[in-house]
């Protein structure tokens, strides 16, 4: 018999958690999230998302054992924005099985139709500035940093109970090897030309990184408002995200463009991450997770470009390919491979050119799918 519970013990919690570890056992490209990461993200008080919205996790449970998890989640911060009745669902992992899958699925959405929202859309986890999207393209190697993962028949379970695509984000890999040297080498006539408008374009301050933090927020909330799905991020939301980042920055890749000394744009890539947590049994950085994570950051050989904004009205300055000229140089100076640009609206044109002429290539796809509810 298969049951449905809402989780509400700490026990269950850690069970919710804890599945995946279970479910990829033996997958090669599973990587575990770390279980305090999660813990926190999902935990009324310890992460800002719950001061203006809620999560509600289920798991369903067939003969005492757990079959898969989903969270419904309620992002007032979006409706408000968007002026919508939209209910979100993330956190989904589940066996191939199509009846847990079924009921799984309706008592998110009940919990939704409760809250008074019309659709259901999703994986979000649990917003889109969060790991989003479920991949249906590219299962042949490992997620990168904050990027989700997931087994092919996820896919046709969501089909099955009603979901249709809403839009999809593509992944872009980048060989150092691999890209166009006209990029970097147009960088000094784009610096010439910032030096004519009164842009300069250098890396964050870690010294100062309260306040580049408080700078960086104002143009991510502006570049990226007309992005399909966007929500802005609270201040408070921001400062989360930018404390974690903070462990692994490396301020060679994290720059800001101003003009007039006000902050017009950034750029931030990261360390795939990934490459160290693919090795610490279930997400535990205790008692022996955190030496494999302290010594492996300096082993990475990759990393992703998770941000690259600039403000409307100097969108053709040519800052953005200015930044891809210094993160690609640096990444070639540190003998990095390569990197990964994400994610990247299907329906961003202009990020989509520019990477293709750096000879990108998309190598990972990834859905964002809807209902009626």
């Amino acid at each position: 018999m298969i049951t449905i519970k809402p989780v509400v013990t700490k026990a269950e919690l850690a069970s919710f958690i804890d599945f995946p570890h279970t479910l990829f056992e033996g997958d090669k490209n599973y990587v575990p999230e770390l279980h305090i990461a999660q813990r926190d993200v999902l935990t009324p008080g310890k992460h800002p998302f719950h001061d203006h919205s809620t999560i509600q996790p289920f798991l369903a449970y067939e003969d005492g054992k757990i079959k898969g998890r989903i969270a419904a989640i309620l992002n007032n911060n979006h409706n408000s924005f968007s002026n919508r009745t939209d209910g979100f669902f993330g956190f989904f992992d589940i066996y191939n099985d199509a009846v847990v899958a079924e009921k799984l699925i309706a008592e998110a959405k009940n919990w939704l139709v409760s809250k008074g929202l019309t659709t259901m859309i999703g994986p979000v986890n649990p917003t889109t500035n969060d790991p989003s999207g479920l991949l249906i393209e590219g299962y042949d190697s490992p997620p990168v940093a904050m990027m989700t993962y997931n087994k092919p028949y996820y896919k046709d379970l969501l089909t099955a109970n009603g979901f249709v695509k809403k839009f999809d984000l593509l992944a872009y890999n980048l060989p150092t090897n691999a890209v166009d040297k006209r990029t970097i080498q147009l960088k000094e006539a784009l610096r010439k030309r910032f030096e004519e408008r009164n842009i300069k374009v250098r890396n964050i301050n870690l010294k100062d990184f309260k306040n580049e933090v408080q700078k960086i927020l104002g143009v991510y909330n502006s570049a990226w408002q007309e992005n399909t799905g966007f929500v802005p991020m609270t201040e408070d939301e921001f400062k989360y995200l930018a404390k974690d980042l903070k462990m692994i920055l490396d301020k060679d890749f994290c720059m800001v463009a101003e003009k007039d000394g006000k902050v017009i744009g950034f750029a931030l890539a990261i360390p795939d991450i990934n490459q160290v947590l693919i090795k610490i049994k279930r997400g535990r950085l205790m008692p022996f997770g955190i030496f494999k994570l302290l010594l492996g950051l300096k082993k990475i050989n990759y990393v992703r470009i998770i941000a690259l904004g600039v403000n409307a009205e100097f969108r053709k300055a040519g800052i953005e390919a200015y930044f891809y000229s210094e993160i690609i140089q640096k990444a070639i100076d540190k003998k990095i491979k390569g990197g990964e640009a994400s994610w990247i609206l299907e329906n961003n044109e202009m990020m989509n050119k520019g990477l293709r002429n750096l000879n990108a290539t998309v190598y990972k796809r990834y859905r964002i799918f809807e209902k009626l509810i």
